[in-house]
């Protein structure tokens, strides 16, 4: 490798800084900005903690993203074919670790609970000496260990947490998402939904009860709104509601042609099959055929689902289908280790985990306040999503969005999902004080110590 070193700022060749008179450094580049954080490594390896669901509803995407830090873990550490490591733009990632110290890791297990999240982050944070918190696959998971990392002085890579909230006015200094949101989901479906469907249509939402639920229900509201749809109702449901037969019987007295599910894996895959045990999509409500929405899709809903899911739109933040360099060299690392492709959960921490390396490498140290000057303004490639930005104003990642439907002829058990659009990232892109994200404060970054 070069003397160099590539960061957000540009090309600084490092052998010439450190005889250049009068140069002034990034403050991620002066020594004096190393010294004095949380859990610094003290030995040849570093720890990291990875939080996720492995038990209750979202299980099934906290096993896939532990399935993606195992392998983000081996690439970094030099092992396996290196995966996006050779596709991602920036070259600072070796394959010996994190700074030269070897990757370990410790696991936690949400249980798709705020407490249950933040007692584990804590215990990882405090008693594995870890030094950056990621995962989880619940936004009110995220928003919870989010200020946790930012109360005790360490970095959280949010792995799926889709509600506004978490950028929005939840966001800290601390934490980071890669993960796209509620607003983008509904932006990107709207002109979908409009060509599909027309501007005349009545809809019926039936929403999780908390944060995630809240902001993609008023997100998919206000963008069809403005196409010309009403909203008729607007029902809550338990995260902990496993049947959802008594929420589902109503929409037939309701008027609505259209449900919309703003529900997230096992409880999508359970209230998407009982509006289907009722015959939803066999009825003519206003004239017109009833559809069913899912404005956040994945892989693994849509095998639990099954034929449910034909014909039925939705948004996805990455789909293992994409032909896109990056894509494929982590589909072909994640297909050879585990026999099958990985989720939108499994892409997001997989890439989380690999942007956390490079930016402490960009940044020469692992204290957070390095880590989060790296971090902000970065303009990355490679990582399967298109040329990507991590907005400096609240830590959202801003790239292309991609609209889904259900396949009517699946190949495969793991062929259900087709892309139908990509919507550009000038779409989806929104000004840092949106009504939508109002209130809250990044604050300053918090090294622990």
């Amino acid at each position: 490798m070069s003397n160099s070193k590539l960061t957000r700022r540009g090309l600084i060749k490092t052998g010439a800084v450190a005889g250049a008179a009068g140069l002034t450094l990034p403050t991620y580049l002066r020594a004096d900005a190393h010294a004095g954080y949380l859990n610094a490594p003290q030995g040849d390896t570093v720890t990291l903690g990875f939080n996720v669901p492995q038990s209750g509803p979202y299980a099934d995407e906290g096993a896939d993203e532990l399935r993606a830090y195992e392998l983000a873990v081996e690439h970094l550490n030099g092992g396996g074919d290196g995966g996006m490591m050779n596709t991602f733009t920036s070259k600072a990632l070796q394959g010996n670790g994190i700074l030269g110290k070897k990757v370990e890791y410790v696991t936690g297990d949400t249980q798709t609970k705020s407490d249950a999240a933040r007692a584990s982050a804590k215990s990882m944070i405090e008693k594995d000496g870890a030094v950056m918190i990621t995962g989880g696959s619940s936004s009110g998971v995220a928003v919870a260990v989010q200020a946790l990392c930012q109360e005790a002085g360490v970095i959280f890579m949010a792995g799926l947490t889709h509600s506004n909230d978490t950028t929005g006015k939840d966001k800290r200094a601390n934490g980071f998402r890669h993960f796209f949101n509620s607003y983008m989901s509904g932006a990107a479906l709207a002109p979908v939904l409009k060509n599909a469907y027309g501007s005349d249509r009545k809809a019926y939402h039936l929403t999780a009860d908390y944060n995630w639920g809240y902001t993609t229900e008023e997100a998919v509201k206000s963008s069809t709104e403005a196409m010309g749809w009403e909203t008729v109702a607007a029902v809550k449901t338990p995260l902990t509601q496993t049947d959802f037969s008594s929420y589902i019987a109503p929409v037939l007295q309701s008027g609505a042609d259209t449900l919309v599910l703003n529900h997230y894996g096992g409880n999508m895959v359970n209230s998407l099959t009982n509006a289907v045990q009722f015959g939803l999509r066999d009825k003519q409500v206003n004239g017109k055929d009833f559809q069913i929405i899912v404005p956040l899709y994945s892989r693994l809903m849509a095998k639990g689902a099954g034929a449910n899911v034909k014909g039925i739109f939705g948004s996805t933040n990455w789909h293992w289908s994409l032909t896109d360099e990056g894509s494929k060299a982590f589909v072909q690392s994640f297909g050879t280790k585990y026999g099958f492709p990985p989720s939108q959960a499994a892409h997001t921490c997989y890439v989380q985990a690999l942007l956390y390396a490079d930016a402490c490498e960009r940044a020469g140290t692992f204290n957070p306040c390095g880590v989060v000057e790296a971090l902000e303004g970065f303009e990355f490639d490679g990582m399967g999503n298109g040329k990507t930005l991590y907005r400096a104003d609240d830590h959202q990642c801003f790239k292309d969005v991609l609209v889904v439907k259900g396949k009517e002829n699946p190949t495969s058990e793991f062929d259900l999902l087709e892309i139908v659009e990509v919507t550009p990232v000038e779409q989806v892109t929104y000004a840092p004080d949106h009504p939508q994200f109002a209130g809250g404060s990044l604050g300053t970054c918090n090294p622990g110590a």
